[in-house]
């Protein structure tokens, strides 16, 4: 009995030191930290590595070449033109993105028959594999069996024989990919919209329609002002988003047509692995990493000045 005894208390020591805030919260956080370390730092540092040598498909190694890779990328017009793509993209696909998630939320937190079921369908398109509900809109862009071009025929307002090319012409091309990408990221920001508009207290809204505020006029001086923290979070998210994904793009139009939808994520892949320089990838993937560095600190700067208390 002495001898049980003996054994359950260092149990018991080091179960009460498991539970001290100063040793539980390193071990919680640990295998976050680990999986960051692994797949993002280890790759972040690999990249910057290779993107200062003239390493090629094979070998993750190379000659030191200092920043050759990223002047020689700079004086290239396909990558100053994916770049000049990149920034446009991201910008107008996050501005449809926070005008539509923002109307949606506000008629989802009322009350009505089915709200939920609404809800649900609005997840839809971040739930489904990117891959395939970006295929689906193959087919709705398709310059054969496009949906849109069959609706604008038979409503007179294209020549049914020469219908837009949705994905082969250069500005319908762009403008595509951005209708998905802001489909996408719709229903994100909405959860997120919504989230906002749950956490302002009911007195608040009370005290507004006593004032008088009602309307547009309480939307701008209530509303927005408690919602654009959590606001900013989302435009945040939707721009790194944006500006690093390229499955949209390899899927639809691969750059095309002559690169004029080209974006960086895309540039990088095909510099780095389908022309395997290795090093010249790796220079077009970091040049993204200074300017999402600084919005994400300037965003975040100013949730936190905006933040109602």
């Amino acid at each position: 009995m002495v001898e049980a005894v003996a054994q359950r208390a260092p149990r018991r020591r080091r179960r009460a030191i498991l539970e001290q805030r100063r040793y539980l919260a390193p071990v919680l956080i640990a295998p976050a930290v680990l999986f960051i370390v692994l797949l993002v730092g280890a790759p972040l540092v690999l990249s910057g590595y290779l993107s200062l040598t003239d390493a090629t498909a094979g070998a993750l190694h190379g000659k030191f070449v200092g920043l050759d890779n990223f002047t020689n990328e700079w004086h290239d017009e396909n990558f100053r033109r994916a770049l000049r793509n990149t920034i446009v993209f991201t910008l107008l696909a996050n501005a449809i993105v926070v005008v539509v998630a923002s109307v949606i939320a506000h008629q989802l937190i009322k009350d009505f028959r089915g709200k939920w079921f609404l809800r649900f369908l609005i997840l839809l398109p971040w739930a489904a594999p990117v891959a395939l509900s970006t295929i689906g809109w193959l087919w709705i862009f398709d310059s054969l069996f496009s949906v849109i071009n069959w609706v604008l025929i038979h409503l007179h307002l294209v020549d049914q024989f020469n219908p837009p090319q949705w994905l082969g012409q250069p500005n319908l091309g762009l403008a595509a990919i951005t209708t998905v990408h802001a489909w996408r990221l719709i229903p994100f920001a909405t959860v997120i919209m919504i989230a906002g508009l749950a956490s302002i207290p009911r007195e608040v809204n009370d005290a507004a329609l006593v004032d008088g505020a009602t309307g547009l006029r309480k939307l701008w001086h209530v509303t927005l002002p408690l919602q654009l923290p959590i606001a900013l979070i989302a435009v945040l998210f939707g721009i790194v988003f944006t500006a690093t994904d390229m499955a949209v793009v390899y899927i639809l139009t691969r750059g095309g047509p002559f690169n004029s939808t080209q974006m960086l994520p895309m540039w990088a892949f095909v510099t780095g692995i389908q022309s395997g320089e290795l090093g010249a990838g790796a220079a077009v993937a970091l040049y993204l990493l200074p300017v999402l560095a600084l919005v994400t600190v300037l965003m975040l700067v100013v949730a936190r000045r905006v933040e109602v208390t």
